[in-house]
């Protein structure tokens, strides 16, 4: 007998997650589209949504709750919602109180907060065993004096709810730290101080259902999201091979994290370091999403999974009580690599190599895929890219301090 449709609405305020709605659709259900007014004119798979619902964002890019609340009471009258699903980072925290104030089946809003803030992110993290880099909060003057004490600079004060690397500010001395953080005054409390720990980073992209990691991709960023948001470079990341030491260290640091942090059933994007001075891997942060910045589809053409449907179908066997399974992984290799471009339609035409899968179309960015069998090749191939995107596409604009719904 065939399962009774599902009610499921994807709230999001910014353009994304469309794989996602095309997957809740596929799969037999009723998908509803909350977002921002501003975007009623994106190109959403329109074919996928039942129903559209709108928000008028404030001078802050945000959504009046009581206005958010009120509306969807509305519409709940005569649409019973199974599914509310959060497409984008900053959308987590504000779905998940959703969830409670109607509830709805998932994450709530203590879980929610191990994957929105940094700060207890590593609280938590560290609670549980998981290695985190030395850090501090920002509350009282005292802890602040005594982490600068015992720590050595440089330091690095982050944003608690930003995502990437957006806001980050790098402190060199303790001078310019007080410096800093009478510019931040009153919103101090919103930001942390941590170790500033130079090493690789790493990414895991998973899916998890049932309280277990039932897929996970491990990639390397060739240039840090901050070096990267920071230093105006170019984005590359590429898989590592699977099995070998790498690899099955951050596999079983991704779990750890999600088991210590309560994850259900989601997708997830989580970044490690290992430290040059110490050779260990430290757990940065993670966030109940699939990855922005393309990362998506550079792991659906490594492994053949798409993350955003495949999130979609969990959301849905979860709300039915039923078994989700997972489609056959390839074992591929994938790479990508994005910049800002001086042009703002990039003729790409002249990449060639028949590793390329994927060419971004976005004006004024730059950004192909690559997959392969064998990894050498890609790293390769990214390093002679990123030479001629630097000579013949690059652009660069200066790193935002804070970033508002973005």
């Amino acid at each position: 007998m065939a399962n009774k449709p599902l009610n499921i609405l994807c709230i999001s305020r910014f353009f994304k997650g469309g794989d996602f709605i095309k997957g809740a659709k596929a799969d037999g259900n009723n998908v509803y589209l909350l977002t921002s007014k501003k975007l009623e004119h994106s190109d959403w798979p329109w074919e996928s949504l039942d129903d559209t619902f709108y928000m008028v964002e404030d001078e802050h890019g945000m959504w009046n709750h009581d206005h958010l609340i009120g509306g969807l009471a509305h519409k709940m009258r005569n649409t019973k919602f199974d599914v509310f699903a959060a497409l984008d980072d900053f959308d987590v925290e504000h779905v998940a109180f959703l969830r409670e104030y109607f509830r709805i089946p998932g994450m709530g809003e203590t879980t929610a907060r191990y994957f929105r803030d940094k700060l207890a992110m590593r609280i938590k993290a560290q609670s549980e065993g998981v290695p985190v880099p030395q850090f501090s909060p920002l509350f009282h003057d005292s802890d602040i004096h005594q982490f600068t004490a015992n720590v050595p600079a440089p330091w690095l004060v982050k944003p608690r709810m930003q995502a990437s690397a957006a806001g980050i500010k790098k402190i060199h001395n303790e001078v310019q730290l007080w410096e800093h953080l009478n510019y931040l005054g009153g919103e101090r409390h919103e930001y942390l101080i941590e170790k500033f720990a130079p090493g690789a980073v790493y990414h895991v992209d998973a899916l998890t259902t049932d309280g277990k990691v039932v897929f996970s991709r491990v990639s390397q960023y060739l240039d840090t999201p901050f070096e990267v948001a920071h230093g105006g470079g170019i984005f590359r990341s590429m898989t590592i091979e699977l099995g070998c030491e790498e690899d099955n260290a951050l596999q079983k640091l991704n779990a750890d994290v999600m088991r210590a942090f309560g994850m259900q059933y989601s997708a997830s994007h989580t970044e490690f370091i290992k430290c040059n001075e110490d050779g260990k891997y430290y757990f940065l942060e993670t966030a109940s999403r699939v990855g922005g910045a393309n990362l998506a589809e550079m792991v659906e053409n490594a492994s053949g999974i798409n993350l955003w449907s495949e999130w979609a179908r969990i959301e849905c066997a979860a709300c039915r009580g039923q078994k989700y399974k997972l489609p056959k992984v390839r074992t591929d290799h994938g790479g990508i690599i994005v910049s800002l471009s001086r042009y703002e339609h990039p003729d790409t035409s002249s990449f060639e190599d028949k590793e390329i899968v994927w060419r971004m179309k976005k004006e004024h960015h730059i950004g192909l895929i690559l997959q392969s069998k064998d990894r050498n090749k890609i790293g390769l191939l990214l390093d002679k890219y990123a030479e001629r995107v630097q000579n013949e596409f690059h652009a660069s604009a200066p790193a935002k301090e804070k970033l508002v719904g973005e």
